[in-house]
């Protein structure tokens, strides 16, 4: 375990992270379970987070082929409701079987096997500050190419003291005179990086909210707990890893796997 970063984790403030895991994805049917170097994706993402200094780490899932795979290699997983419609709601599940156990939970995306600790670690540094309820990443855009792709690409806004002030999957903001080829030298642009941290309590309280007419628009859960008057505060960091959505992405994973 790389002490640089654990030892700057807030020892009083215990933290779960959680690793939502479904079967039925549209684009890549079984993607928990697919092969990875000889390693299924759920068990290298699971090992990369036990690396992270965390209190207890768990798969959620709703499959039992997935739960029983994950005690086989001697990770822990609990069985979620099939009636979840994202993550954030599977979390919010297993918190509330941990009966106030945790002051923090942070949902992991679980198609990132290669996913780094030192992020999970840094985000639950984060969630130490006394006025952060959620938290999350966000990572400088580099390129044209990022910068104007809709789908791989989520954009935040942040102001001066860190917290988002929004998410979109367009360009944000829009900057007025200068050609959109020369905006990433006149602006820094930020990408979202898919891990939240929640104060349990402001877990339980986000997952009774209704949906939101921005969060229907963008297709983008976090504009509903902005819409409803919480504070997202964000950090950012310089490291990424590839999410696994399709068969070509996994092509990638897997030739990455062979150089590791």
């Amino acid at each position: 375990m790389n002490l640089a970063f654990t030892d700057k984790i807030p020892k009083e403030l215990k933290a779960i992270g959680i690793i939502p895991a479904r079967y039925a994805s549209t684009r890549l049917p079984g993607k928990p379970l697919v092969d990875i170097g000889g390693k299924s994706m759920i068990q290298r993402v699971y090992e990369q987070v036990m690396k992270a200094g965390l209190e207890s780490v768990i798969v959620a899932t709703d499959d039992a082929r997935i739960l029983e795979h994950v005690i086989a290699f001697g990770g822990e997983a609990v069985m979620t409701s099939e009636s979840h419609t994202n993550g954030t709601e599977r979390c919010a599940e297993v918190v509330e079987k941990c009966v106030n156990k945790y002051a923090v939970a942070i949902n992991i995306q679980g198609d990132e096997p290669f996913i780094h600790p030192e992020q999970i670690a840094q985000l639950k540094q984060l969630m130490g500050k006394e006025d952060c309820e959620i938290g999350t990443l966000i990572k400088k855009i580099e390129t044209l190419e990022e910068l104007n792709n809709p789908d791989a690409i989520k954009k935040v806004e942040v102001n001066e003291k860190g917290e988002a002030m929004c998410f979109s999957r367009s360009v944000i903001p829009y900057i007025q005179g200068v050609q959109q080829s020369e905006w990433l030298a006149h602006h820094t642009f930020y990408k979202h990086i898919g891990i939240y941290g929640f104060r349990t309590e402001t877990l339980a309280e986000l997952v009774k909210l209704k949906p939101t007419k921005n969060e229907m628009a963008e297709s983008l859960e976090q504009l509903r707990w902005l819409d409803n008057g919480y504070t997202i505060h964000t950090v950012e960091t310089v490291l990424e890893s590839p999410s696994v959505d399709t068969e070509e992405d996994l092509v990638l994973v897997r030739d990455l796997a062979k150089g590791a």
